[in-house]
Order: structure tokens, then sequence, then C-alpha cells
């Protein structure tokens, strides 16, 4: 698809509409609208109020808990982070700083590796995002539900639930943990993404205990926190439990992962020495061989941009450059076939 020449045939209508405000719905808008393509973003609730913002941040390539499969998307998405943060601070004039370098990754049995890896605070990063967003003529429609999609010669047409109706050429979901629910718009359309809820703390750092990597085994990490509103205290997480789209955080959950951080950090054992200063809950989205879905539907003009499950920060930049290329016509620049939407359905 060009979106040049989908203008042309469009006229008024947009080139994409990107279903879900998350930050891989609206990193792709970004990219889309700086190529010159002209974009909606429809979310039913509010941006970057779910699993974006949920997170610890962390820039984690190369986790050796990570899927081999995932490996060229991460490195690209670290090429690509220091020049999508700067995009994002042009449009905003709010910086998103890098907040730790270094990583101590724990290995079971063995010595601790120290990674060269930056980590980031979602919150911060979603709230320049939504200021760049706000200042280019991207268009973004919050707490707005889309109750039918029909499709024709000359593209897609999304009823809104206010009565209204939008036309475009292409439609992108990127609605995260709420995927499935959001395909059964669409017939013959089934994405297999269910939510995974992640509890999470968040403590102060006693002074006498600074610290500046990230702590990070198998079961734990700790994220600190040394730029912004946050600093001086780090991120504990996280639980991963099937709990549908429960949110609710449980004291004994917490306790535990206060527990496992202590056996890193024994400072952070202590209420005294690490008092919480918040705990809250996110749900991943998941796809049963938890890796990304990256691609075409199984309809024309389909795309999907989902599945991310613990890497949604991570990915977010390589994720708007291969979906814009796709969206394009274009080949992206690694391997998608691994993450293609259409593994999961059954063939003939």
């Amino acid at each position: 698809m060009n979106l040049q020449t989908s203008r042309t045939v469009l006229s008024s209508a947009r080139d994409v509409v990107i279903l879900g405000a998350g930050l891989i719905g609206l990193a792709t808008a970004l990219e889309l609208a700086d190529r010159g393509a002209s974009v909606t973003v429809i979310e039913c609730g509010r941006s970057l109020a779910s699993a974006s913002t949920a997170a610890a941040g962390m820039l984690a390539a190369d986790d050796p808990c990570n899927h081999e499969s995932l490996r060229d998307l991460s490195h690209l998405s670290i090429e690509r982070y220091p020049g999508f943060l700067r995009r994002i601070e042009q449009l905003s004039g709010l910086q998103v700083p890098f907040q730790t370098e270094t990583t101590l990754q724990y290995i079971a049995g063995g010595p601790a590796l120290r990674l060269s890896e930056h980590s980031i605070d979602p919150r911060q990063l979603a709230v320049a995002l939504l200021a760049a967003i706000g200042s280019t003529p991207i268009q973004l429609l919050e707490s707005t539900r889309v109750t039918s999609i029909q499709t024709d010669a000359s593209g897609n047409r999304l009823r809104l639930e206010d009565g209204s109706s939008l036309a475009a050429r292409a439609i992108l979901y990127a609605t995260g943990a709420w995927t499935s629910e959001t395909s059964l718009l669409l017939e013959g359309e089934s994405l297999s993404v269910s939510p995974r809820k992640g509890q999470m703390l968040r403590v102060r750092i006693s002074p006498s205990h600074p610290l500046q990597e990230v702590h990070r085994s198998e079961r734990i990490y700790i994220v600190p926190r040394t730029h912004g509103p946050q600093a001086g205290t780090a991120v504990i997480g996280a639980t991963v439990e099937e709990a549908g789209f429960d949110t609710a955080v449980n004291q004994h959950d917490l306790d535990g992962l206060r527990s496992l951080a202590a056996a890193l950090i024994p400072s952070l054992g202590s209420i005294d020495d690490a008092p919480t200063v918040e705990s809250w809950a996110g749900l991943r989205p998941a796809t049963p061989d938890l890796l990304p879905m990256l691609g075409s539907g199984l309809q024309s003009g389909r795309f999907v941009a989902t599945g991310h499950y613990r890497n949604g920060i991570l990915l977010a930049p390589a994720t708007a450059v291969v979906m814009a290329d796709l969206l394009e016509g274009r080949s992206p620049a690694v391997d998608l076939s691994a993450f293609s939407p259409l593994r999961f359905h059954a063939t003939s």
C-alpha cells in the first residue's frame, strides 16, 4: 500500500486508523505521520493508561531470558531509541532521559553479568509522547468505541458508538491485552491475545544505599529511578499471573517480590530502609507463544501490532518502523516471519 497514493483515492478519509493508544499504537502513529500519512488513533479509554505506564522501562535487548527470535528486532529498537526520544523531545519540548546505563544480570548457578543496557521511566515517556502527538496532525480520539467495521473495494469503514463513521485505507490493531475482544468486530478475524497480570511496587531508596544500575534475575528485577519526579526510588517487579483483567494488588504477593529483591540487595528487605511508595498491577498482552504479532491480518488492509508481552517498552521504536514499512508496502529491515499474526491459524 502506498500511503501517499491512498490520500488521492480516499480524499478526506484517513490513510490509517490505529485501534489502541498505548505506546505501540502512538509510536507507530508518530512514525507514519513523519512519513506523511494521515492517521487517526482510536482509544476506548485513556491513552497510555494500561501496560505502557505500568512497566518498569528496561530496554533489555540482551536479557538471557528473551526468546532468540526477538534478537534482531530488539537490537533494531535499541539502535532507534535515541532518535525516537529526540523526535519526541523536538515535538514536545520534553526530555525523556535514560535512567540507568548498566544492568547486573544474575545467572542461576553462575557469575553475574554486567550488561550495557539503558532503562527509562515509562511515565515520563508517556507525558512527552502525548505532548508530541498533540503537536502533529494525528487525530487522537479517546473514550471512543468502534461498534463495527465493514470492508469494500475502497477500503474500510469504522462505525463509532456515537453513530458517526470513519473511512480508512488500512486498520492497525494495537490494542494490547484487549486485542482478542477488539478483533471480534471483524468477521473471520480472530487474534489470540490474553492478559498476563503483573504486580509491582516502588520503594524509597536510602541515601546510604544508592542504586545506579538495574539488578535482575530470572525471577525479579529492581529498576532505579535516577532522574525526574521518581528519583531516589526503585521499581521492584513483577508477578506473572493468569488472572484475566483483574488489576487488584495483593500484599502477600508484594511481600514475595520484596523478599526476592532482598536476596539480591539485602537493604530492600527492610520496610524502614526501603519504605513502599506505591504499588500497582498491569496487564501484559500475551500470545500463545509469548512472541509479538506483527504483520498483515487475514483480510486486506488489516494489520496487527500487538502481543509484545514483557517487551513493549523495548520494542516500540522498532515496531513503529517495521509496521510503517509494511503499511507502505516496503520490506522491513528485519525478518518478521516468526511474528506473523497468521501463525496460529490452522492451514488446510
